[in-house]
């Protein structure tokens, strides 16, 4: 009879199985029908996120039209998702720092069980039914470890450093990508608004050849060579346009917010007069090595490694722990209920794990050794990014000036050469070089001034001094450029 029954129950399990199918998602096949069909998922899956928090703050939304180098910092520090991880990070290595030191203090745990029981009678006796009512405590607390709970205290301790530091590292490169894209946006507009003038004189060079045609003192050779120079400088700036609606998207990208907001921004921050810095590239090495918050998450990490040592060691040593329990328990025969307590104080003595222990040891202090190392890299590297940094600006601002002096002779070149062609004195060829070389002299003023703001932008985010306004500690003097780059 079991065996019959055991079967049945078998085969109600196996054709339970074979009913169940594929689970449903909210509704809908949680498959695709085939493998050459399409998933068509539920109506309320797949959507996207809630972005109702990715928006310029409101005191910042009534200036859109008009938004500063500071407010775009702002913005994007708000929205971007590297801050928003980082800082969640830092929060968690906190929670596992104060978990941690919890260890310096005794657990205690209440507990409370009800028991209700009723013997089977046997054998002459009758029947018992009986309810049990047992409340207690207990305690265990960790007397001695030899290193054991410190080191891990230690080790988180140095992780939220870590974590912290990181996080500014996080906000530093998050500002030196939002300047990187501000400067950009600001340079196509400045390039655009040069192109637009050399488009203006192309056409007013054509309009000159045409006429000086007109009156027989030019050839159609002259106008067609002027019309191609008007189409070439049209063609330039249509480009142009394309470039800046694309960084004015970029811009948005690194704000966190959609490429199609309607915003602009205030240009002034790309236009400071260039200056010098007041500091040799030695005392910025110096103070990078002491600031850079990259390099500080790497002592910290290397830290936890040397913490996790002492844990590793402590494995290997005895530990003295007290533990403690205290109740109280009531039946039914004895209401009034009765007290039952036990203290016991524990050595734990390690005595043998296959050599596991101590080659636990032998790899904690292996990687503390690359941890170490890692830091010293990363320190060799700081030195040289702000190096390389320092003198790529020292380069940008000698540029800025040159740049300056070759659009002054290239507007005077061309200003003469309209005055001649005019004059009839000069060929249309003169003319149309002379413009083509001021077109490049301002777009060089244009990509040179660029490159002097985000040379300036990466020194202070190399330097470690890059706060979250987009600002810096750099000094700089406006005195003088150096011919040569100081040694």
């Amino acid at each position: 009879m079991r065996t019959r029954v055991g079967q049945a129950v078998v085969w109600l399990l196996l054709g339970c199985g074979a009913c169940a199918g594929t689970p449903s998602v909210a509704g809908v096949a949680g498959i695709p029908p085939a493998a050459n069909a399409v998933w068509t998922p539920p109506p309320t899956e797949g959507r996207a996120r809630d972005t109702a928090s990715l928006v310029v703050p409101p005191d910042v939304e009534k200036r859109l039209s008009r938004l500063t180098l500071a407010e775009v910092v702002d913005s994007g520090l708000r929205n971007n998702p590297a801050t928003r991880q980082s800082w969640a990070n830092a929060r968690a290595a906190a929670a596992a720092y104060g978990s941690e030191r919890g260890a310096y203090y005794p657990t205690v745990d209440g507990d409370v069980t009800a028991t209700r029981l009723k013997t089977v009678a046997s054998q002459g006796r009758s029947a018992v039914t009986q309810s049990v009512l047992s409340p207690s405590v207990s305690l265990s607390y960790l007397l001695l470890d030899f290193g054991g709970r410190s080191g891990n205290i230690g080790a988180a301790r140095n992780a939220l450093l870590a974590a912290d530091f990181t996080h500014n590292a996080t906000l530093q490169d998050v500002v030196l990508q939002i300047q990187t894209a501000y400067f950009q946006y600001v340079a196509n507009r400045a390039l655009l608004e040069a192109q637009q003038t050399t488009t203006r004189e192309a056409r007013a060079n054509l309009a000159a050849a045409e006429e000086r045609n007109r009156v027989g003192v030019a050839t159609i050779a002259d106008v067609l060579q002027a019309r191609t120079a008007a189409s070439q400088a049209e063609l330039a700036s249509q480009t142009t346009e394309g470039d800046l609606q694309t960084s004015r998207g970029a811009l948005a990208l690194s704000l966190g917010l959609p490429a199609n907001l309607p915003y602009d921004i205030d240009s002034t921050a790309g236009q400071l007069p260039v200056a010098v810095l007041v500091d040799s590239v030695d005392v910025l090495i110096a103070g990078a090595v002491e600031a850079r918050p990259d390099l500080a998450a790497a002592r910290a990490e290397f830290e936890a490694s040397r913490s996790q040592i002492s844990v590793a060691r402590a494995n290997r040593l005895p530990s003295l722990v007290l533990n403690g329990v205290g109740g109280r328990t009531y039946t039914t025969s004895l209401p009034q209920g009765g007290n039952n307590y036990t203290v016991s104080l524990g050595l734990r003595i390690p005595l043998f794990a296959g050599f596991s222990r101590l080659y636990d040891q032998r790899q904690a202090a292996a990687l503390a050794d690359a941890a170490g190392a890692r830091a010293d890299a990363l320190g060799q590297q700081v030195v040289f990014e702000v190096f390389r940094s320092y003198y790529a600006l020292q380069t940008a601002a000698r540029r800025v000036r040159t740049a300056d002096d070759l659009i002054a002779s290239a507007t005077q070149s061309s200003e003469v050469a309209l005055g001649r062609y005019k004059a009839g004195v000069g060929s249309v060829l003169d003319l149309l070089a002379a413009q083509t070389a001021l077109a490049d002299a301002r777009a060089q003023h244009v990509f040179v001034r660029l490159e002097w703001n985000t040379s300036l932008a990466q020194l202070a985010r190399d330097a470690g001094v890059l706060d979250p306004r987009g600002g810096s500690s750099l000094r700089l003097t406006r005195d003088s450029v150096p011919d040569t780059p100081p040694r």
